[in-house]
């Protein structure tokens, strides 16, 4: 079986154990109170990422593989999970918000806002050039900063509305 192939089977069943995860948290919030915030683009987010890495197994399940980009995606993966650690039940794909909870400010988010959505960006980069398709790290680069540009203003929003005043 081609490395490619192996990498973007594993990449699939990462995306759908984080979707299950996901599900799981965000059900576990909603039911202590949660409430989602800005639920319309959600299904935009939802068919970007399946369409990048469905036209990723459509192009490239037998690329060769440039293992200095898969390593870089390697790191990427590493960071995933730090985000996904340091939120805990709190991290889901949704904006739910809690109100009353303060924003989480350890971990990865000592350093940045939105680790997960920088995260995104270059493995949109990263995993394409891979799998020897710059073409596709170009175009689905451009589309998820058209979706991040709103999904970041609707997450602040949420978090500046669900934080307790000081």
């Amino acid at each position: 079986m081609p490395l490619a192939t192996l990498v973007l089977a594993a990449v699939t069943l990462q995306r759908l154990a984080e979707l299950a995860l996901s599900n799981h948290n965000t059900a576990r919030l909603l039911a202590h109170g949660g409430v989602e915030k800005s639920p319309r683009h959600y299904p935009v987010i939802v068919i970007l990422h399946a369409a990048w890495l469905a036209l990723l197994w459509v192009v490239a399940a037998s690329a060769t593989v440039d293992l200095s980009w898969l390593a870089v995606f390697g790191v990427l993966q590493g960071l995933r999970v730090w985000v996904i650690s340091t939120l805990g039940k709190r991290w889901t794909t949704r904006i739910i918000v809690v109100p009353g909870e303060t924003r989480v400010r350890r971990g990865p988010y000592r350093y940045v806002d939105h680790p997960n959505y920088l995260i995104v960006v270059v493995e949109f980069i990263a995993l394409p050039m891979a799998l020897g398709q710059p073409l596709v790290a170009i175009v689905f680069t451009v589309l998820n900063a058209a979706v991040l540009w709103v999904r970041i203003r609707a997450e602040e929003l949420a978090l500046d509305e669900a934080e307790p005043h000081r």
